[in-house]
């Protein structure tokens, strides 16, 4: 069955939302599902409420209802063919978005803000969907064209936590895009006080490290490519920090992806470190793929 849930962007009110507004439509459009803009209704004050006018002597829903119709034109303007719709829902921007994300395939926000909210650093709105939405959530950097051939799919994978969701949404986005995907893993230093530059006594230990995360990987790695045949795939690994290295990476990817842990207790209230890091400073827009819902 053809998964026919919408790609939602979050928008707030902002000129810059355009390129953000095109790139959601694209990933729609490589789906084949609708897109849905969605911008949050806030009443303005505890004891606030919808039909309190501005300068302007709109009400809020007005204005909300003028931001999703000016974005609704630019998506129609540049996929003529997509089924573009609106949705106006009253609430914090962050919890609205984590909600619609359970009837959703994928989540599309800007580095800063969105759904309603003034632009403010990542850390807000993005942050908050990233780390408790049920679907990917794809968090698109500023200034960056949206779309560059020839770049790759990198697919950062975690050996400790590894996520087969992850693997697999990377594994589609190259098929989607045609591109190649690169599967990379850093490896920790196994060294807490540095050892002379002639020893060779981690070397084995090292040598055996590498051998077993490339072993784990290639096994991955095969059971997507039966369904992925046409997707070229590398693997890579690295004895380096795995923020670091996948930062830099994404200087030449089209997307970088990656999973986030699963939930445990109160939901996943924070994300693993190294998606965290890689959401803040990636040079490219990141995916991040959640763990299945416990139960």
């Amino acid at each position: 069955m053809v998964d026919a849930r919408p790609v939602i962007v979050g928008v707030d009110d902002a000129d810059d939302q355009d390129i953000l507004v095109r790139y959601a439509a694209h990933q729609a459009a490589l789906r084949g599902v609708p897109l849905h803009i969605a911008h949050a209704v806030q009443l303005p004050g505890p004891f606030g409420n919808a039909d309190e006018k501005d300068t302007e002597g709109r009400s809020a829903v007005q204005r909300g209802a003028a931001v999703v119709d000016r974005f609704e034109a630019v998506a129609r303007s540049a996929f003529p063919q997509l089924t573009v719709a609106g949705e106006l829902p009253f609430g914090d921007p962050a919890g609205t978005l984590v909600v619609r994300s359970a009837e959703a395939s994928l989540v599309v926000l800007g580095h800063r803000g969105a759904g309603g909210f003034p632009r403010l650093p990542l850390g807000s709105v993005s942050l908050q969907v990233a780390t408790h939405a049920r679907c990917p959530v794809l968090v698109m950097r500023p200034g960056r064209p949206a779309e560059t051939p020839g770049r790759p799919i990198v697919f950062g994978a975690d050996l400790v936590h590894y996520s087969p969701e992850a693997a697999e949404f990377a594994f589609a986005e190259a098929h989607r895009r045609t591109a190649h995907l690169q599967v990379v893993h850093a490896l920790h230093q196994p060294a807490l006080l540095p050892l002379p530059r002639t020893s060779t006594a981690l070397e084995p230990d090292m040598r055996q490290t590498e051998d077993t995360a490339r072993h784990f990987l290639q096994e991955r790695v095969a059971q997507l490519r039966d369904r992925y045949p046409d997707v070229p795939v590398g693997l890579r690994l690295k004895w380096t920090h795995p923020a670091t290295y996948l930062t830099e990476l994404s200087e030449k990817a089209a997307l970088l992806v990656v999973g986030s842990r699963g939930r445990a207790g109160l939901r996943r209230l924070l994300l693993g470190s190294v998606s965290g890091e890689v959401l803040h400073t990636a040079h490219c827009p990141v995916a991040l793929v959640p763990a299945p819902a416990d139960g």
